[in-house]
């Protein structure tokens, strides 16, 4: 039972989403609760806790939180991650994204087609960046990655 079946957002502060980052969102968490790959490693001579495991992730103080729990909602840990090697491939997400956006409701299918292309692109290049900010904290695969990249994306959507 290595694996996330519940996830939350603290969106506490943050302004209303876009349709689309709404979109994003609600994708992104349905497609993780679908399949995913998530385990805490031991610590020391702690042995690592058994899943399943509850999610949620905040933005507090500039930092992402990452806050884990059993099934039952027993708080298993809490880990704080910079979110200064997010930024510039967030910004570029952002940017991309409404590129697409925009080509979808404009542009004939090839050129929507070759926007997409380089958005799954940026998005597996934070996903790669994610993996490395979660070595040694969480154990999961890329697909997992990427769509907490996305929710990390969410969490930073300014309006």
């Amino acid at each position: 039972m290595s694996k996330l079946i519940s996830i939350d957002l603290d969106e506490t502060g943050l302004p209303a989403p876009t349709p689309e980052i709404e979109q994003e969102r609600r994708v992104a968490i349905f497609d993780l609760l679908e399949e995913n790959s998530f385990s805490l490693p031991a610590r020391g001579d702690q042995p690592a806790p058994n899943g399943p495991f509850k999610l949620t992730l905040s933005i507090i103080e500039r930092r992402l939180v990452f806050a884990i729990a059993d099934e039952s909602g027993a708080a298993l840990g809490e880990f704080h991650l910079s979110l200064s090697p997010f930024r510039q491939v967030i910004k570029d997400y952002f940017q991309i994204c409404e590129s697409y956006f925009d080509a979808v409701k404009r542009l004939p299918p090839a050129q929507i087609e070759a926007i997409d292309m380089g958005r799954r692109g940026i998005h597996d290049e934070g996903s790669r960046v994610l993996l490395e900010r979660l070595e040694g904290k969480v154990i999961t695969d890329h697909a997992t990655a990427r769509r907490l990249f996305t929710l990390i994306c969410v969490l930073h959507f300014k309006g």
